[in-house]
């Protein structure tokens, strides 16, 4: 007789034991499976897990800033009644600046002043103070080295912007392993080393999952956060590209170095989203930082198989290393590069899809890598809501579901994560969302 349970979760990645725990603490009886030997051992494993607020549109910026509630203080959220190891939360402002390809922040700072998020624009005086070895010139829009404009200033001053309310979480790993400590208190179960292999319905509706292992589950809903496997899992349920807006797999990739010019004079922890020359920059260990791309003129998607992966760099990681260098002079360039390659899975917009499906009882919390790590926690509280609501008989499709932000009180209308929606205009479509 296969076992009971209410909720199926696939993926125990920051987004899948998120929604377990949120499922959990709700009354719901929830297994969560994962291939992985344990929880967040996918591509949450790689994440730079950098908590920020300035995201292109207001449903974003809003559930980002709900998240820094959560990380800010981890311990309380998570509530766990034993003295294991909590994932550390380093506070660390974010400086980003005005930029014709941010529209100069307009959006952003309009949002922010909406919903309470503080922030600063900073004069050149203090920028040149607190980065005393940066060429605070501009060089955009971002190109790839080999462009002829590479290099090329406008002797235009850069006009920054900086947000005291953010941090990041140096073991995503661990982060994800609490949310499934805390979801197991609340009597959740997980299977680990465990594929979903069939997903089985009946007269259009959810009735269960066969595991790779064998093991057959009855249950009442499914929920797909499979990170990068997701559009497999989809297939699985006969959704195989059944949505207006799609998924797909690419490469990221991380380079760190040593590079003690990239902190503060004072060392106030700083982040940094350089939209001028399309790189990002965290702090990591002693003197050295971890960088990535936002994105150039020219620069091209790895699209890649989540299950023929090649995890060493490629010979485009070193770019953002290269923009970074324009910024900072005095950065040196290895000859030998060290980081990490890893799996992102995206939308065509580049904004999560967090919704029902056609298919009764089977949802969706897919498209999230890159930009949705910060928002992981109040995702679990989302979907917890979507879920319940559209279990007790209401048409989300027709008539969408509004989401409270309890930490901040505010709201926004859930068909904006919609599978069916058209591409966001406003979107950044890039990793910062």
């Amino acid at each position: 007789m296969p076992a009971q349970y209410d909720a199926v979760v696939i993926g125990a990645g920051i987004i899948g034991t998120a929604i377990a725990f949120a499922l959990s603490k709700n009354g719901w009886h929830t297994l969560v499976a994962d291939p992985q030997p344990g929880a967040g051992q996918g591509a949450t494993s790689s994440s730079l897990a950098m908590v920020r607020t300035q995201y292109s549109t207001r449903e974003g910026t809003a559930l980002a800033w709900e998240g820094f509630h959560c990380w800010q203080d981890w311990s309380a959220f998570l509530d766990l009644d034993t003295d294991e190891p909590i994932a550390p939360f380093h506070p660390a402002g974010v400086l980003t600046f005005k930029t014709p390809n941010n529209g100069f922040l307009k959006h952003q700072l309009e949002f922010s002043r909406e919903l309470g998020i503080p922030y600063e624009e900073w004069p050149l005086s203090k920028l040149q103070r607190t980065f005393p070895d940066w060429d605070l010139n501009t060089f955009g829009p971002p190109v790839l080295s080999d462009n002829p404009r590479f290099g090329t200033n406008s002797k235009e001053e850069l006009r920054s912007v900086f947000f005291p309310k953010g941090g990041y979480c140096p073991d995503p790993q661990l982060a994800a392993h609490n949310l499934q400590r805390a979801a197991q208190q609340h009597h959740a179960e997980f299977r680990f080393g465990c594929a979903a292999q069939a997903i089985h319905a009946d007269n259009g509706r959810v009735t269960g999952v066969t595991l790779s292992n064998g093991e057959k589950i009855s249950c009442q809903i499914v929920v797909n956060a499979a990170g990068p496997h997701a559009e497999a899992i989809s297939a699985l349920a006969g959704l195989a590209q059944a949505h207006k807006i799609k998924t797909r797999v690419i490469q990221h990739e991380t380079v760190h170095v040593r590079c003690p010019q990239a902190a503060s004079a004072d060392h106030t922890p700083i982040m940094l989203y350089d939209t001028d020359i399309g790189s990002y920059v965290r702090a990591d260990t002693g003197e050295n930082i971890l960088i990535g791309s936002v994105g150039a003129q020219d620069e091209v998607e790895l699209p890649v198989d989540p299950d023929d992966f090649d995890r060493n760099l490629s010979t485009q990681a070193i770019e953002p290393l290269y923009r970074l260098a324009q910024r900072i002079p005095t950065l040196g360039i290895p000859n030998t590069l060290s980081g990490v390659a890893d799996l992102w899975d995206v939308s065509d917009d580049w904004i999560p899809i967090y919704d029902r499906t056609d298919l009764a009882g089977f949802y969706v919390a897919i498209g999230t890598s890159g930009n949705q790590f910060k928002t992981a926690p109040a995702v679990g509280e989302l979907m917890t809501a979507l879920i319940n609501a559209c279990e007790n008989g209401k048409d989300h499709d027709h008539e969408p579901v509004t989401f409270r932000l309890t930490r901040t009180g505010h709201t926004i209308a859930l068909d904006f994560f919609s599978r069916n929606r058209q591409p966001n205009p406003a979107s950044s479509l890039s990793v910062l969302g």
